[in-house]
């Protein structure tokens, strides 16, 4: 199918950076009163203010203006953030989403059958929870790095800010854009498994009021999994301008495609994976493809009214197209020696068009000080989704699975792909029209408080194209958040929080309405956090969260009467995660952290998802931790470890996935101030392991040892 490329709207902006020690000099100044200060700043000092506020040392992070829509020191949010910064993208050679949350506790990675981002937030999966500055972006595909500043990982129920979803926690991407700094950078990159792929990143100054920038990317690769390779690349050219002494604006287009063979990995067999080698692929790979198209256009406009009122308007418009065919395993028989397979293919396009409005001032009363935010977000999503069924037409042509042999599970057989009476083929239009406020509460320099509410309307139209007939479902959300803070000391905080966020009937791909569920009030989550967060010094942080995440409201069948449905408490988690980021010492630097979790079912849901039984993919224990030190200006090593309990791989918790322990090591080299070498290598020990899993027939083998050799040119 041929890619859509984008038109876009037009998107006004403005923020309010509020005050913390960073802008304020000392506790004695009001959040209200620096806020205004920064403000009054010339154009220059603005510019100052919005681009490089976030700019990150190294591995550590110190402020967020994502997670509150504030520039707001990250000790002062009450709630569990981790930061994965560029540096750190860089040294270890990240190139998506899977690779960012390996450092990150409290979040795991699923397999998403091999066409698709699909983080664990706290024991809640997710396809749909990401955003890019701050705006929805729930199209399911595999996200790329190559204009990323940084990704932020948001602990927790996150209504108020994000709106729906957001469940248990949602990932944020930063994107690189125009500055006023020159960047002219190049690199390469080469490695096992026909590894290959460039960037560039090149951007300047036009004159004092406008600059532009340009990041870009592709790459050819093969895979460790026979028959499996990808296709990709992206361009994001941005612009910003200087509006007169009080204005600013940024716009932006991207186009990204993704083209692959989607992997759905090996089957299971008697509670473990199936004894096979980690190259072999199930179902026939040449029958797999799966692509993703993007073209998006962003639009940023802030305004400064001066006394530190600030108005920020941002537009975000995406066509977004996506297929995946597969050709994929199911069950091994009794005896240990055949496997089915079973084919599908299914296609979805979508359009999105996001408005956010944010005016955010400052104000006193009495000895208490006040940084408020009023907002509104408008959306409009149009989605077409339609799945049809392969048929073995070798066999008969009403077969849908075949039998192979575990020892070669290719099959050959020819396929036709066609709709049954079951598949969906449907057509959605969701509106959405949200509006929120927010109090960031200074009482003296030790006590602080955030509180918020978000209230939106949220409305589906679903129509069957098979049947002509259409669901609707309309929800009324309200989301609040409430945190209390204490800093006995200003490099420390310790907090109190609590949150709620909903998810409506559609679903996160807004396309699971039904006559059994359209008038069913939504799913919620509810979070409870308590936390510290201490930055030892300016370039080092550490922190811990102890947390409950309860999630409600979840359809099944009433036991008296199974043509009914019924809403239920779902399940619940809980646990301990710690996080450390920074310098250790001038020539240290480390980025890692642990998590111990619980979760399961509080209520039967299914034959296979019964009360009592521990939430899918959920490790007990997990741990990570990143290592760089440079012996001199010219050279540097890295060595990283990555820790894993056992999981089971789906609720039914028959297929268990042993726990495992990674080695990555790297190796740098700073030839001139222009020329850098790398080399990463990753599972330094070459152990076998298992990284993830769909369900118990669909699991992904880790990838054994493998070198990838990069170089950084900046001219």
């Amino acid at each position: 199918m041929p890619s859509r490329f984008l038109l876009a709207p037009l998107s006004v902006a403005l923020s309010m950076v509020l005050a913390s020690p960073a802008w304020a000099g000392s506790t004695g100044v009001t959040n209200a009163d620096a806020a205004a200060d920064a403000l009054q700043h010339s154009p220059t000092d603005l510019d100052t203010v919005e681009v490089r506020g976030e700019r990150d040392r190294g591995y550590n992070a110190q402020r967020t203006r994502t997670a509150t829509k504030t520039d707001t020191p990250l000790r002062d949010v009450p709630q569990s953030i981790t930061v994965v910064t560029e540096q750190l993208i860089r040294d270890q050679a990240m190139q998506g989403i899977g690779d960012v949350v390996r450092y990150v506790p409290g979040i795991g990675i699923a397999q998403g059958e091999g066409n698709r981002d699909a983080p664990i937030f706290r024991g809640n999966s997710s396809t749909a929870d990401f955003f890019v500055d701050g705006v929805r972006d729930d199209l399911q595909y595999f996200r790329d790095l190559y204009n990323i500043e940084r990704v932020e990982a948001l602990k927790g129920a996150n209504g108020m800010i994000f709106g729906r979803g957001g469940s248990g926690g949602v990932i944020n991407r930063v994107t690189k854009q125009a500055d006023w700094d020159e960047h002219r950078e190049i690199s390469a990159q080469v490695g096992s498994y026909g590894r290959s792929r460039s960037a560039v990143d090149i951007g300047r100054a036009i004159n004092s009021n406008a600059a532009f920038r340009v990041t870009a990317m592709y790459e050819d690769s093969d895979s460790y999994r026979d028959g499996v390779s990808v296709e990709r690349y992206g361009i994001n050219p941005t612009a910003s301008f200087r509006l007169g002494e009080r204005t600013t604006a940024t716009v932006g287009y991207e186009h990204f495609r993704d083209d692959r063979i989607a992997d759905r990995g090996i089957p299971s067999f008697r509670g473990r994976p199936v004894d096979t080698d980690a190259s072999t692929f199930f179902g026939n790979a040449a029958l797999s493809p799966t692509w993703a198209r993007v073209n998006a256009f962003n639009a940023l406009v802030d305004h400064s009214f001066g006394e530190g009122v600030t108005l920020r308007n941002r537009t975000r418009w995406a066509d977004q197209d996506k297929f995946y065919q597969n050709v994929y395993p199911g069950a091994v028989t009794a005896d240990g020696t055949q496997v089915s397979i079973s084919a599908y293919n299914n296609l979805t396009a979508r359009k999105n068009l996001f408005n956010q409005t944010d005016l955010t001032f400052g104000l006193n009363t009495g000895a208490i000080s006040h940084a408020l935010l009023v907002g509104a977000e408008l959306s409009r999503q149009e989605t077409d989704n339609r799945r049809v069924t392969g048929y073995f037409t070798g066999v008969s042509p009403t077969t849908t699975s075949v039998l192979v042999p575990v020892s070669n599970p290719v099959t050959n057989q020819p396929v036709t792909f066609r709709a049954s009476t079951s598949d969906a083929d449907n057509s959605g239009i969701a509106k959405g029209a949200a509006i929120y406020v927010q109090d960031q509460v200074t009482f003296s320099p030790q006590w602080q408080a955030v509180v918020g509410v978000r209230f939106d309307r949220f409305d589906l139209d679903l129509r069957n194209n098979r049947n002509g007939t259409t669901l609707t479902s309309a929800d009324d959300l309200i989301s609040p958040r409430a945190g209390l803070i204490y800093k006995p000391a200003e490099p420390v905080s310790i907090y109190a929080s609590y949150s709620r966020s909903f998810l409506p009937r559609a679903g996160e791909q807004l396309a699971s309405l039904s006559l059994t569920n359209q008038a069913l009030d939504p799913e919620s989550f509810t979070n409870y956090e308590v936390g510290a967060k201490w930055d030892l010094r300016p370039d080092l942080s550490s922190t811990i969260a102890v947390y409950r995440l309860n999630r409600s409201n979840v359809v099944v069948s009433d036991p008296v009467d199974p043509s009914r449905s019924v809403l239920v408490d779902g399940q619940y988690s809980k646990g301990v995660e710690l996080g450390l980021s920074g310098r250790l010492t001038e020539a240290w630097s480390v980025m890692g952290g642990y998590a111990y979790q619980e979760g399961e079912l509080t209520e039967t849901q299914s034959s296979t998802a019964r009360k009592g039984a521990t939430l899918a993919q959920l490790p007990r224990h997990s741990a990570s931790l990143w290592n760089r030190y440079d012996f001199s200006p010219q050279w540097g090593v890295g060595l990283g470890a990555i820790y894993r309990s056992s999981v089971y791989t789906s609720t039914d918790n028959t297929v268990t996935l042993e726990g495992f322990t990674r080695l990555d090591g790297a190796l740098f080299y700073k030839v001139s101030d222009q020329l850098q070498l790398q080399l990463n290598v990753e599972n330094l020990g070459d152990k076998r392991y298992y990284a993830s899993a769909h369900n118990n027939n669909n699991i992904t083998p880790g990838s054994p040892r493998a070198y990838a050799i990069g170089v950084h040119l900046n001219f």
